[in-house]
């Protein structure tokens, strides 16, 4: 694992502490970390998987759309946070590692450090009622 900026380290610490399901991804799209809130929705425990490439995690934690295909990327909210460098929100489902289904709400935003150093990205996100 290379070596992290320490806004990046003082972001995972901050969701360590939080009881809302976060997720953290570098620029490259790899996941970083998921807090322990966020395990009971993605279905898998932090310390069982560590941080993923971008490949792994999105088949691990499959994002679905109301038919159960497949959400594109584009309307995925991290994915848009880290390409586009902007907020984004969206409703859609989730297969966890579990293989349960959830209806998940997902804000995500990039993670910028002064002089607009790109960092990242991180993920708030919660289960909703079907």
């Amino acid at each position: 694992m290379s070596q992290q900026e320490i806004e990046v380290i003082l972001a995972r610490h901050l969701a360590e502490y939080l009881a809302m399901p976060i997720i953290i991804a570098e620029p490259n799209g790899d996941l970083l970390f998921y807090n322990e809130p966020a395990e009971l929705i993605v279905g898998v425990r932090y310390n069982e998987t560590g941080p993923m490439s971008a490949g792994q995690w999105a088949a691990a934690f499959q994002p679905l759309d109301a038919e159960g295909n497949p959400l594109p990327e584009e309307d995925r909210p991290l994915l848009r946070a880290l390409t586009q460098q902007c907020p984004s929100h969206k409703s859609f489902w989730i297969r966890g590692a579990d293989g349960m289904l959830r209806k998940v709400e997902v804000t995500a935003f990039p993670l910028k450090a002064q002089a607009g150093r790109f960092l990242g990205a991180l993920a708030i996100f919660w289960e909703v009622a079907p």
